[in-house]
């Protein structure tokens, strides 16, 4: 059995999200959670909350032991990209991408 959450429409960059991602893949979802907690990355804000809610929706959605958990799988894919305009020298413009991401994290109990 496998409990996933979603994080869609994030205003972070895939690249940087995937940075902290490989740091808990595999891991339990106590030590994943620690690991988030204490890595001074902006992706980590959002990677406590999505994977407080995969260990919400393990433990009420399905029934599954929460000490038994740990991250399963987990990626980031690059969501719409924002593009806007800076004014630059001589009446020209540069376009400015602000990225989006779609991030999934699943759990699964070990055996």
């Amino acid at each position: 059995m496998e409990s996933r959450a979603y994080l869609k429409y994030a205003r972070i960059s895939p690249r940087k999200v995937q940075i902290v991602l490989d740091l808990i893949r595999g891991k339990d979802a106590g030590t994943a959670m620690a690991i988030l907690k204490n890595t001074p990355k902006s992706a980590s804000e959002y990677l406590i909350k999505l994977l407080k809610s995969a260990i919400a929706n393990a433990e009420h959605n399905h029934g599954m032991d929460v000490s038994k958990l740990y991250v399963s799988e987990c990626f980031v894919c690059p969501g719409p990209t924002l593009k806007r305009i800076m004014p630059r020298a001589k009446g020209s413009a540069d376009r400015i991408l602000k990225r989006t991401s779609h991030v999934t994290i699943a759990l699964k109990e070990r055996a």
